[in-house]
């Protein structure tokens, strides 16, 4: 197990997080460039090496309801590499996250495309705006009654 002033070097490696000191000599990491009201990277490192890292948008942890990852027993890459992929989760839009870009046909060799953007869904008929929708399924709807089908 790494010491908290092992974690906290580990930690200040990443200039794009801003240190912040609480109570009982806990320590906070904030993200400020953070894409989503989430700032808060790494929450209560205490003294004795307990801590947590926000990883609610990040795949392949344990996290409890609030996202976060309890990081005791970390190794110094383990704790390295949660950080990196927390920064990345809160620095991506939600397109750039889950991209979406579909080619769609009709009977008569009419295309258009749908393609995830900031505000939600759009679909295309070359560079022409047809619709923009808040989610997927809408866009896809549309679609569907317009006698269009994914390629």
């Amino acid at each position: 197990m790494l010491s908290f002033e092992e974690k906290i070097a580990i930690i200040e490696e990443f200039d794009q997080l801003e240190k912040k000191e609480v109570s009982l000599g806990r320590v906070n990491f904030h993200f400020e460039n953070s894409l989503y009201d989430k700032k808060n990277i790494v929450y209560h490192l205490h003294p004795n090496g307990n801590g947590f890292v926000y990883a609610g948008e990040v795949e392949g942890y344990p996290t409890d309801s609030k996202g976060m990852v309890n990081i005791r027993d970390f190794g110094a890459d383990e704790l390295r590499n949660l950080v990196q992929e927390a920064i990345e989760s809160l620095s991506a839009t939600p397109a750039e996250k889950n991209p979406v870009l579909e080619e769609w046909m009709n009977d008569f060799n009419q295309s258009l495309v749908l393609m995830r953007e900031e505000d939600g869904y759009n679909v295309y008929a070359d560079e022409a705006l047809e619709g923009t929708f808040n989610s997927y399924e809408e866009a896809a709807n549309f679609l569907e009654q317009e006698g269009f089908s994914r390629v």
